[in-house]
């Protein structure tokens, strides 16, 4: 027997991690970098940035920046709740039956005319009645937003029907040709590529303002997203119990269904939370373009300079993004 103080010694060896090529190509990533830097005007940023944080600790440096930010949050608050509506608007208003908490208001206007008689420019003072709503603005805000989570809910409905079979048809093991899985893979790839506010301006072309531009654009887009991520996990998914199954003579489909799906299920309810929160937020946008929802009203209120309003918006909809992720937590972790 051969003694162990005789042994060949082992030589243990680390590759390196800083090679040349490893230098070479961070200093190419370093220049790239700083090109793109300049031309994205990164050092602005940088520079404006500063000067902002120096004004806010009182540097006595005046912000560009600094009082942007300032105009606008002194016009955000307070909130704009209620509204005021001439009644020359409303010829149909019952008197004797008015909305909830409305009441009928005389306001003074005031208004320039030319007065025939002297041919001056004169101020013309008067009265004017109108309804006066306390909530009514929130309440149309509110309205706004259901129809906004409305479009997000059939969007990711949309979505779901749409990326299922694509993952099924572009996962790996699972397609019936590799064709086929090359084909589902690229029209997944398609679908995610075409912004979701680009697609909104086409389907409004073709079906005309309102939500069915925007389900569609926003199903179709996240539906490519969930084609790849469904046919990730798929294919990521344990070998054993699908060998098992195989080897007892399962079929496909039978191991899709017993083997992978109890699997993956937890990541595709957490992947279609994701989407259902992300198309409402995207829902706010490309109601833009007219795609319904409350993107439309945001839009208009924010280019009026009517801040007090889009901070009643920016609220409603922190607080309905908020509401729907609990409640959507709360029915992910009874399901699974």
């Amino acid at each position: 027997m051969n003694d162990a103080s005789s042994a060949t010694p082992m030589n243990w060896t680390l590759r390196p991690w800083i090679r040349a090529r490893t230098v070479a190509l961070l200093l190419l990533a370093m220049v790239l970098a700083g090109v793109s830097a300049e031309r994205s005007q990164m050092d602005r940023l940088v520079a404006l940035s500063a000067q902002a944080v120096g004004a806010a600790l009182g540097s006595g440096e005046t912000s560009q920046v600094a009082d942007g930010l300032a105009r606008i949050g002194r016009n955000l608050l307070p909130l704009q709740l209620s509204e005021t509506t001439d009644l020359a608007r409303l010829p149909d208003l019952d008197r004797e039956n008015l909305p909830w908490g409305a009441r009928l208001l005389s306001e003074p206007t005031s208004e320039r005319a030319l007065d025939p008689e002297t041919l001056q420019v004169t101020e013309v003072v008067g009265t004017r009645e109108v309804l006066y709503e306390p909530f009514g603005y929130l309440l149309q805000v509110v309205w706004l937003m259901l129809q906004t989570v409305e479009i997000a809910a059939w969007g990711t409905l949309v979505a779901i029907i749409v990326g299922a079979p694509l993952a099924l048809l572009g996962a790996r093991g699972y397609s019936p040709h590799p064709l086929v899985m090359f084909a589902a893979r690229g029209l997944a790839s398609f679908l995610r590529s075409i912004p979701d506010l680009i697609s909104a301006l086409f389907f409004v072309l073709a079906f005309g303002f309102g939500p069915i531009a925007g389900i569609l654009s926003l199903g179709l887009h996240t539906a490519g997203f969930l084609g790849k991520f469904f046919a990730e996990d798929i294919e990521n998914a344990p070998r054993g119990p699908q060998d098992a199954l195989r080897a007892a003579g399962a079929g496909r489909l039978k191991v899709l269904r017993f083997a992978v799906l109890p699997q993956v299920m937890p990541s595709y309810m957490g992947y279609m939370q994701y989407i259902l929160e992300r198309n409402i937020r995207t829902a706010t946008v490309i109601g833009i373009v007219g795609a319904g929802g409350i993107g439309q009203e945001l839009k208009g209120r924010f280019e009026m300079f009517q801040f007090q309003h889009v901070a009643t918006m920016l609220l409603v909809i922190f607080l309905a993004v908020l509401a729907l992720e609990l409640a959507t937590g709360r029915v992910r972790r009874q399901l699974l």
